[in-house]
């Protein structure tokens, strides 16, 4: 199945970071790439560092073992149909989810540059559907390929991603939004919808 789980990951770089650059730059005239932020050694650096090493591990993983240099750690047809529904799936979300953000989708952050608050579709109900949708893609990947270097990317992007949130998105919004982005994060949840408090429920 590591050709399979190849094939998948190199599909999703290309909609998800190719495609989308391309469609974004005929739009907004910047391809959104506004690259690795921080001072080498903070949170924010290593946020950027391990996104790159998750995806280039990702596709190495699969690739090594299509050569014959690695094999599976994990290798049963229950975990392939579990991982091949989880990186379609991933795959699909991610695409939705970018698509909700329209000319505010960027990778990393300016400082310096405003984009507006996006609330609407899936992001009414998740602040980062995106990053979401690619950890599921991930899982899904990982358990298709097996190999150990896949199971280290997908550490590596759970724990990149969450330092990306928490160290650069959530400040830079909060500090252009202020109130606004407050609200929002009172009637959403990070990563999955925000359940209601019992209060909530009972009113």
């Amino acid at each position: 199945m590591a050709a399979v789980a190849l094939v998948l990951c190199v599909l999703y770089l290309t909609l998800a970071f190719g495609v989308r650059t391309v469609l974004h730059r005929r739009r907004t005239g910047s391809s959104g790439f506004h690259g690795i932020s921080g001072r080498a050694g903070s949170a924010q650096w290593w946020g950027g560092v391990l996104f790159a090493a998750a995806v280039t591990a990702g596709l190495a993983g699969p690739a090594a073992q299509v050569a014959g240099l690695i094999g599976a750690v994990l290798d049963h047809p229950v975990l392939d149909v579990v991982g091949i529904v989880l990186a379609v799936a991933g795959i699909v979300g991610t695409l939705l989810a970018q698509q909700a953000m329209g000319a505010a989708w960027r990778i990393g952050v300016d400082p310096d540059e405003s984009t507006d608050l996006v609330r609407l579709g899936p992001y009414a109900h998740v602040r980062n559907p995106v990053f979401t949708a690619m950890i599921i893609t991930a899982a899904g990947l990982t358990l298709i390929a097996g190999d150990v270097l896949s199971l280290l990317a997908f550490l590596a992007l759970v724990v990149a991603i969450h330092l990306q949130v928490r160290t650069v998105e959530e400040p830079y919004l909060l500090a252009h939004h202020g109130q606004d982005y407050e609200r929002y994060l009172a009637t959403t949840g990070r990563y999955l919808p925000r359940l209601p408090r019992r209060s909530d429920r009972t009113g």
